[in-house]
């Protein structure tokens, strides 16, 4: 059995937890595979642990171990073993650092760059999408070297990286599942486009499942690879507020995006930001000011859009009033203009990067 197969076997065998794993991985080392081979006592005494309810000669592991290997060398893979070259130094702060990490992609995860994980609810508002889009590209803005971090699921996940791809800047999705599938598959796409610039990182391997307990386990990644969290949209309970507190355990900065105190989709971020456990974040100045990173200038910007007609500027001005949006008869009574008129100065509005059209019909301003 060669040194990888071992450890992939380990993770496998019953009675052994990532404490027990990283013991006997600390103290065999490149030696690992006699852990299979020698006696428990002298494995015992040599890690210093009682190992009576770990089961070594189960043949099921070496099985699943060696599939493993020839899944990784197939797909071009890298399997990051704790504690050995490419590990992310990030987790090794960590003492439920997983034993292994796959990635496929082609970026190096343990690299010198600013690390920011971005989460959040999966059922975002178009203002939380919004904010969580301009958030990303004015970090890749101000921030060369900053590297997206999140879970590829649906919201505000997805939504980090999908920016962080157009911004040209690396993006990691931290899966709960094995990397011979995509969930959602509907992200497929986009999956695709990460592993061509950033990674897709699990501790799983191959055909496990995509099962609740996994993206829990998967959100203390997510926390232990940044330098900071970001939580935008996030409800009082939530797989958001699960990767906080671990970020928290793990000394990593905290920061929320606010809500209004009436919206349910906001109330953990308010709630993150009233206990003191997240610094309030509006910008992506707000995180580099915080973190104490140094930002390049933006390119100065003279103008941000073509000039408005007075009457685009009134439709403007009334949709600034209304950040959830208007349907086009509840415009017309207030501009006092026809409903033809209204339309067709919705859709210049429209090419000019200006509103956007949400479900419903209803368009409201976009973050400028």
């Amino acid at each position: 059995m060669q040194f990888l197969e071992s450890v992939i076997a380990l993770g496998e065998v019953r009675g052994v937890g990532l404490r027990t794993a990283h013991a006997l991985l600390k103290a065999y080392g490149s030696d690992l595979p006699r852990v299979f081979t020698g006696d428990r006592q002298t494995v015992e005494a040599r890690c210093g642990m009682s190992l009576r309810n770990c089961d070594f000669s189960d043949t099921r592991c070496q099985d699943i171990a060696s599939k493993e290997l020839e899944f990784i060398d197939k797909h071009g893979m890298r399997a990051l073993v704790y504690g050995h070259a490419g590990y992310p130094q990030r987790l090794l702060n960590c003492d439920d650092a997983p034993l292994v990490l796959y990635t496929l992609g082609n970026f190096d995860v343990d690299s010198d760059a600013h690390y920011v994980s971005v989460v959040g609810t999966r059922s975002p508002t178009s203002y939380g999408k919004d904010v969580c889009s301009k958030i990303v590209s004015d970090l890749a803005a101000l921030v060369p070297n900053v590297v997206i971090i999140s879970g590829l699921a649906y919201g505000i996940d997805v939504a980090a990286h999908r920016a962080a791809l157009k911004s040209g800047v690396p993006t990691l999705a931290v899966m709960g599942h094995g990397l011979d599938r995509v969930y959602p598959s509907t992200h497929r796409d986009t999956a695709k486009k990460i592993i061509e610039n950033g990674a897709l990182i699990t501790e799983y391997h191959s055909g496990t499942q995509p099962d609740g307990p996994n993206f829990v386990q998967r959100d203390r990644i997510i926390a232990g690879l940044a330098d900071v969290v970001i939580v935008v949209e996030s409800k009082s309970k939530g797989g958001s507020l699960i990767t906080a507190h671990y970020a928290l355990e793990y000394n990593r900065d905290v920061m929320a995006v606010p809500g209004r105190i009436n919206d349910d989709v906001s109330a953990g971020c308010n709630q993150l930001i009233k206990r003191n456990v997240a610094a309030l974040v509006e910008s992506a100045q707000d995180i580099v000011g915080a973190m104490a990173w140094d930002a390049k200038p933006q390119p100065r910007q003279t103008e941000m859009f073509e000039p408005l007609t007075a009457d685009e500027q009134k439709i403007a001005d009334i949709l600034a009033q209304y950040p959830d949006g208007l349907q086009v008869n509840d415009i017309v009574p207030l501009a006092g203009l026809p409903f033809h008129k209204i339309s067709a100065l919705l859709f210049s509005l429209e090419d000019k990067n200006l509103i956007a059209i949400a479900p419903g019909s209803v368009y409201r301003m976009k973050l400028q």
